[in-house]
């Protein structure tokens, strides 16, 4: 490599902006659609007013641009110096589209202060467990974590095609309409041949650019609304509490084990930016400091409406593969990203997108989730012990909620609500309890040991 570019792979050196700004916007292109659309799926789930949807747009971007600058700039013990990204993350939309159905009832502005509220609490916990990670990382082995990650995307799989049929939900008009299919097709088959037949950029931002496709498509079809886009302002500043915040205890409840499980799953794109793209492991320091700065910023983000954010493993696989590490590429991205969410305007232009859009595009999405959660699984040994433990930890969590819907449907209540909201209503939080207390219980042999070293 050039001497003039030798500066990309240190991360304190110094960097002209000419060369800082292609390699950030390229980071910036593969996470914010991947960031705004589980805001989108959310709001549009909750029959949210489109100026509150456009709000926590704005806020998904600027709390996601601030949880990177954290990590890239510490301050004292929160934040790592590591070459990292941060966005909403999907892997809580099956929890909070949970709580929307059973709060439905009290009004979409409430089930968004519920969320925050479990948020809040969460994120309290989530940092105590970054203080006390080595006495608590024991019980999260990549077989626990991987089952979870497995569920998490497995349940996100009816979320996508209920998109792709025109809506979050089946009972809104037009639903199924053979225009809504066909542009989620159109997109699903965009996103599939970006990622696999595309270049440079148009592979690492497969997602954004199947999503253009399908917005294009779609354009012609009449679906799209451009109507917020007018009425929105070019600049708004964030209003703390807008929303308010609920502390609901079943939703609290299942807020922690997901954030547990977010956590480690953190743990694990740290290791992944750190081995690939500096040839080492991440120290003890750097992995606390990582959680501590994703804690830290979803308790603030309870306060001014940031849904909850998680490291983007994608943008962990850019620096794996192009080995650039210098935060001022990162940086570079978190501004352009914070300036986005300051204007309302493209916010709203953001959530035009059609909900068949956004289920073909997220589609292989949650694909690429579930994947992850069965290497996890996968880099222990397949003894009878560890397959036991996944297998049943995955029927409970997927049995059980199907048999609460299907009682709910038939009018028939056999547990408290707290508790169907708690462990009834999303298939992960029963999975992980199940996974944690089985791999507690069933005593581990050498055989069962994993193929690879914990990390300390």
């Amino acid at each position: 490599m050039k001497e003039e570019f030798s500066n990309l792979f240190k991360f304190d050196a110094d960097l002209s902006l000419g060369q800082a700004f292609p390699l950030a916007l390229q980071h910036v292109i593969a996470m914010i659609a991947a960031c705004v659309a589980p805001v989108i799926i959310f709001t549009n789930a909750i029959g949210l007013e489109p100026s509150e949807s456009v709000m926590l747009v704005q806020m998904a971007l600027i709390g996601s641009a601030i949880t990177t600058l954290l990590m890239i700039f510490p301050i004292g013990k929160f934040g790592a110096k590591l070459p990292m990204m941060y966005g909403v993350s999907f892997a809580y939309v099956p929890t909070m589209l949970a709580l929307a159905g059973q709060f439905q009832g009290s009004g979409p502005r409430h089930i968004v202060a519920i969320v925050l509220g479990a948020q809040l609490i969460a994120a309290i916990v989530s940092l105590i467990f970054a203080f006390t990670l080595k006495y608590i990382l024991p019980y999260f082995p990549p077989l626990v974590s991987g089952t979870v990650v497995l569920c998490i995307g497995i349940s996100l799989y009816p979320i996508a095609l209920t998109n792709m049929g025109g809506a979050g939900d089946v009972t809104v008009a037009g639903w199924g309409a053979w225009q809504n299919w066909l542009v989620a097709i159109i997109t699903l088959v965009a996103s599939i041949g970006f990622t696999h037949f595309g270049k440079g950029i148009a592979s690492l931002a497969s997602l954004l650019f199947a999503m253009l496709v399908g917005y294009v498509v779609s354009f012609f079809f009449g679906m799209i609304d451009l109507s917020p886009v007018g009425d929105a302002s070019f600049v708004s500043l964030v209003k703390p509490l807008h929303f308010g915040i609920s502390l609901e205890p079943s939703a609290i409840f299942s807020f922690i084990i997901i954030f547990i499980v977010t956590s480690i799953e953190g743990i694990g794109d740290m290791t992944s930016t750190t081995v690939g793209g500096m040839d080492r492991t991440p120290t003890g320091d750097e992995l606390r400091g990582g959680l501590a700065a994703f804690s830290l910023t979803n308790i603030i983000g309870a306060f001014t409406g940031t849904l909850p954010t998680a490291t983007f493993s994608q943008n962990a696989g850019i620096v794996s593969v192009n080995k650039v590490i210098n935060r001022k590429v990162f940086s570079t991205a978190a501004i352009i990203i914070l300036l986005a969410g300051f204007s309302p305007k493209l916010s709203a232009l953001l959530t035009t997108i059609p909900d068949a859009v956004i289920g073909g595009a997220t589609l292989s999405v949650f694909a690429i989730i579930t994947m992850n959660g069965i290497k996890m699984i996968t880099s222990q040994p397949l003894t009878t012990r560890n397959t036991s433990i996944v297998g049943t930890a995955v029927a409970l969590g997927f049995g059980f909620t199907s048999v609460v819907s299907v009682a709910e449907s038939a009018g028939v209540v056999f547990m408290p609500e707290f508790l169907k909201v708690a462990i009834g209503s999303s298939p992960v939080v029963l999975a992980a309890i199940a996974a944690v207390l089985m791999n507690v219980i069933i005593p581990e042999n050498e055989e069962d040991k994993a193929r690879e070293e914990s990390l300390s």
